[in-house]
């Protein structure tokens, strides 16, 4: 025994300090039980000990919650510690109540309290109902507009990244998108609306590609191109009274030679100069008509029992396939322009079943960032007759007057 005294003064020694610490720790939390018990109020520590469990043991975690089968330790234990927490929340969630309730008296008194006081002449009642009016609606948000109901009732399957790459957007390979960019929350809450003043212009419809026809376009006629749909489209917003320009250049011949390969380029050029002399204009359209295979069956829908053309929104990314900022290609616009597209795609699905298709994203600028409100529509295709065609340009006249009226 005296040969192994060593180790029990050691064991000693150790036991000591051990109950040191222990009356240290114990000190430490008496110091802070004011702490702990606002931090325990506030629901901090169960939160704290939520988080952690998630992170840690989340497949426990799971299983204890859904009462899953597992033979894990972890969840055994979790299926233990569950219980408490929904206790805690249930608890929580009554003392919200309690608390709405104790409100709701007060209220009452406060309201019985006021039966004793005067009544308003009936003038200066009849002036605050007037001006309570006014300040109603005024502070009226866009939330409360049909197209704000729109979005609203869509947002939560559009926060759904996946579910926006499978019904919303085509991505195309060249490029990247990814749900930073494509937060739906944030474009759609993006206003875009413009105030209606027919005194000077205010959008200004182009084409780049003005020799796009259609599958019964007569050789020649401008109205049966792209240019002539541009006629309609213009038209259609003057009647809901904003000013249009209809620029009808031509950026896709030269020398009498279709070349498409500089057409972005002279267009730029042409819309800038349109856009100095007019700076109220605010919103910019280029208007195209797809090239595409297929069967004409494929982008036609019906609207009021008539045959109209699909269209697609078309959106630049200034992206590369791994994502990066093509440097050459600046846009300071591009949330803004992505804002423009989903907010009519948005409504079109609400209002036109299958009149859009996917919006289609690619890694160019395509000159969207002349101004906020700018935008790309593919209308129609080359297997789409003109009367489709012009049929399309009017539900696209009335999704684009929802927009910037928001």
């Amino acid at each position: 025994m005296r040969k192994n005294s060593w180790l029990q003064k050691l064991l000693y020694c150790l036991m000591v300090v051990l109950g040191a610490y222990i009356i240290y720790k114990s000190g430490c939390l008496l110091a802070l039980e004011s702490q702990l018990q606002k931090a325990s109020e506030d629901g901090n520590i169960q939160r704290s000990l939520e988080d952690s469990a998630m992170r840690t043991w989340a497949s426990a975690y799971t299983a204890a919650v859904e009462g899953k089968e597992s033979g894990n330790a972890f969840s055994l234990w979790m299926s233990q510690i569950a219980p408490v927490f929904s206790y805690a929340v249930d608890q929580a969630e009554s003392g919200d109540e309690t608390d709405t309730d104790e409100m709701a008296k007060l209220q009452v008194e406060d309201e019985t309290d006021t039966e004793g006081v005067a009544e308003l002449p009936a003038e200066a009642e009849t002036e605050m109902e007037t001006m309570t009016a006014a300040q109603e609606e005024t502070e009226t948000p866009a939330q409360e507009t049909m197209a704000g109901t729109i979005f609203a009732q869509a947002l939560p399957q559009l926060l759904d990244y996946s579910y926006l790459l499978s019904n919303i957007y085509t991505v195309d390979a060249d490029t990247y998108a990814d749900a930073e960019l494509l937060d739906a929350d944030k474009l759609l809450s993006v206003d875009l609306g413009i105030e209606q003043d027919a005194s000077v212009p205010q959008i200004l419809i182009y084409h780049t590609h003005s020799q796009e026809a259609f599958a019964d376009s007569v050789e020649g006629e401008v109205s049966d191109t792209i240019v002539g749909m541009g006629d309609i489209l213009a038209d259609e917003l003057r009647s809901y009274g904003y000013n249009v320009i209809h620029d009808t250049g031509v950026y896709d011949l030269v020398d009498g030679v279709l070349d498409r390969s500089a057409a972005y380029d002279y267009a730029r050029e042409a819309v800038t100069e349109i856009l100095e002399e007019y700076p109220t204009i605010e919103v910019v359209i280029d208007l195209h008509r797809d090239g595409v295979s297929g069967e004409e069956g494929d982008f036609v829908t019906e609207i009021d029992g008539e045959s109209v053309s699909k269209i697609m929104f078309f959106n630049g990314l200034s992206r590369d396939e791994n994502g990066d900022e093509i440097s050459w290609l600046p846009n300071a616009y591009l949330s803004e322009n992505l804002a423009f597209s989903l907010q009519l795609q948005v409504l079109a699905n609400a209002e036109y079943p299958g009149f859009t298709r996917k919006i289609y994203l690619k890694e160019e600028r395509y000159n969207l960032h002349l101004r906020a409100r700018s935008l790309l529509i593919e209308a129609g295709t080359q297997l789409n007759t003109v009367e489709e065609e012009q049929r399309a340009m009017v539900p696209l006249a009335n999704l684009i007057r929802q927009v910037l009226e928001m």
